[in-house]
């Protein structure tokens, strides 16, 4: 498991600059590759509180569209911090008539009550996050104890390859809104406050923004002692780190 620190908040960043997925790569890849295998992967049997982070410009929204349909007592919320972005997903609700509770707001400083959503769900949102650990820790607050995070998510690769991208990032990330390649979002869910319940590595990408990693964690009670914590995430680095494990495939 490495052993990264969190970048540190800028207090003086603005809206104009938000936390949001880096669009651009994903709206190439929606071109280039067929992004809603995975989407319905995020979407599928939902039920609840749902809450979709960085929603953008409303990516998700078709498919929590076919969920509500599917489940009409979903109760649906997202956030997107920049304001044009919010603007366009709420012509995107509009365009599908999907009732969703759309806010402004930052996945390290979410707007909600503890223990409020049974799944959150992130697409392509960690890399550009300021702070992984503390988002991560906020997604935990607000899923319920029995709920569901679910994540669809590039990361660093092993190799040549990743190396390059620690090459890249700092130019990357200023002219990709804040999009670090480098990022093994793997990792940090896993030593966090989850247990991985699934995870796959996606092969596919535009280089040098693959792997995908896609999965879905389970939040671990904050009554842990520290043998438990230790003992869970080794557990869970090692379906990150083992291809040998059935829970971890490698999809081209």
């Amino acid at each position: 498991m490495s052993n990264r620190k969190a970048e540190k908040p800028n207090a003086n960043r603005t809206e104009s600059r938000p936390s949001t997925p880096c669009h651009r790569v994903i709206a190439a890849l929606d071109e280039r590759f067929d992004l809603a295998e995975h989407r319905r992967y995020l979407a599928r049997d939902l039920e609840g509180v749902i809450l979709d982070l960085g929603a953008g410009s409303g990516a998700m929204f078709p498919y929590l569209r076919t969920a509500a349909q599917q489940q009409p007592a979903l109760h649906l919320h997202a956030i997107e911090p920049d304001p044009d972005r919010r603007r366009q997903a709420k012509q995107t609700a509009s365009t599908h008539e999907l009732d969703v509770d759309l806010r402004s707001g930052r996945v390290e400083s979410l707007p909600y009550a503890d223990d409020t959503f049974d799944v959150v769900i992130a697409s392509a949102v960690f890399c550009t996050v300021q702070d992984p650990s503390r988002a991560l820790e906020e997604v935990h607050r607000v899923v319920k104890p029995d709920g569901e995070f679910r994540f669809f998510e590039h990361v660093r690769s092993d190799g040549l390859r990743g190396y390059v991208q620690d090459a890249l990032t700092p130019l990357w990330k200023r002219v990709d809104n804040g999009c670090h390649l480098d990022r093994r979002t793997d990792d940090w869910i896993a030593a966090g406050p989850f247990a991985l319940d699934e995870i796959e590595t996606l092969s596919f990408g535009i280089t040098p923004v693959r792997p995908f990693v896609r999965g879905i964690a389970t939040p671990v009670g904050h009554t842990e002692t520290d043998d438990q914590i230790e003992r869970r995430t080794s557990v869970s680095s090692a379906i990150v780190r083992s291809s040998s494990d059935d829970r971890f495939q490698e999809v081209s």
